[in-house]
C-alpha cells in the first residue's frame, strides 16, 4: 500500500532533521505541546529553502492562539493574514480549522473560516484540517462535511487522545471519505504502532518523533512547567518512524 509520512516540526533542528530523513513533508509549527501555534515568519523561511534544497515538503500550521477552534473577527483577520503570509514565503499547504455551532447548538465544523483560509492562501496550496475535527461529537460527520470542498486531509486520531485508541473510528473515516479526500492519523503515532494505523486504511500518519530535553538551569521563564524543558524531533526516532512506513508500503 501507499502510506506517506508526515513529520510534525517545530525548530530548525527538527527542520535539519527532516531534511536528512526526508518524510513526504512537514508539518511546521511552534509549540507541540500546546497544540500547535503558527510559526514564526524565519521558521518557514527556514524550512522552505531546506526543501529547495531536497528537503521535504512544508505545509505550515495556521493556528493564531490555544484554546479552542471558534475566532472572532480579529482573530480571523490574524489567521487569514498568516495563510497569506504563509503562501508568499512559497509553503506548500497550510493546516487550518475551526468551529462554530449549529441550530441546535452542537460543535461543528467552520466550513466558511475553513474556505476563506484556503482563498487566502490563493487556492494553489494543499488544504489540510487539523485535529480540530477531534473535539466534535462526530468526526465522521466531519469527513462527510469536508468532502467536495476542496480540502485535500484530514489530521485525525479519530476522535482519541491518541490515534492507536481512535482505530475503529479512523476506520470508519476512511470509509466515509471513500478516496474523496485523505485521512491522515496523528497523535502518538510510534514506529510500533504504524502497522495497525495502516491496517484502517488511512492515507498517511503524522508523527513528532520528538524527545523532550531539559533547558540549561537557572531561572525559566513563563508560568508553565513546560518553560523549563523544551522538545524537538529525534533523529533515530524519526528514521525509525519512516523505517516503520517503508516496511507497510513493501
Amino acid at each position: 500500500m501507499t502510506l506517506a509520512l508526515e513529520l510534525a516540526v517545530q525548530d530548525v533542528r527538527g527542520i535539519r532533521v527532516a531534511a536528512r530523513v526526508r518524510p513526504e513533508r512537514i508539518e511546521l509549527c511552534t509549540a507541540l505541546a500546546l497544540g500547535g501555534l503558527t510559526p514564526p515568519v524565519g521558521l518557514v523561511d527556514a524550512a522552505v529553502a531546506a526543501r529547495d534544497a531536497g528537503g521535504p515538503g512544508v505545509h505550515v500550521l495556521v493556528r493564531p492562539r490555544t484554546g479552542g477552534f471558534t475566532y472572532d473577527q480579529d482573530e480571523l483577520a490574524v489567521l487569514l493574514a498568516d495563510c497569506r503570509t504563509v503562501a508568499e514565503r512559497g509553503a506548500d499547504g497550510i493546516v487550518v480549522g475551526a468551529t462554530t455551532t449549529d441550530a441546535d447548538g452542537t460543535p461543528v465544523l467552520d466550513l466558511d473560516v475553513i474556505a476563506r483560509a484556503a482563498d487566502a492562501a490563493g487556492g494553489g496550496l494543499d488544504v489540510t484540517v487539523h485535529r480540530v475535527v477531534d473535539t466534535l461529537p462526530d468526526p465522521v460527520a466531519a469527513v462527510d462535511a469536508l468532502v467536495g470542498t476542496g480540502v485535500r486531509r484530514v489530521l485525525t486520531s479519530g476522535g482519541a487522545a491518541a490515534a492507536p485508541d481512535g482505530v475503529p473510528v479512523l476506520r470508519s473515516m476512511v470509509a466515509a471519505a471513500a478516496g474523496r479526500l485523505e485521512v491522515m492519523a496523528g497523535s502518538g503515532v510510534t514506529p510500533e504502532s504504524v502497522p495497525t494505523l495502516a491496517a484502517t486504511g488511512v492515507d498517511a500518519v503524522h508523527g513528532s518523533a520528538s524527545r523532550v530535553h531539559a533547558a540549561e538551569p537557572g531561572v525559566h521563564l513563563g508560568s508553565s512547567p513546560e518553560a523549563g524543558r523544551f522538545a524537538s524531533t529525534d533523529p533515530e526516532l524519526a528514521r525509525r518512524l519512516l523505517a516503520a512506513v517503508r516496511e507497510v508500503r513493501s
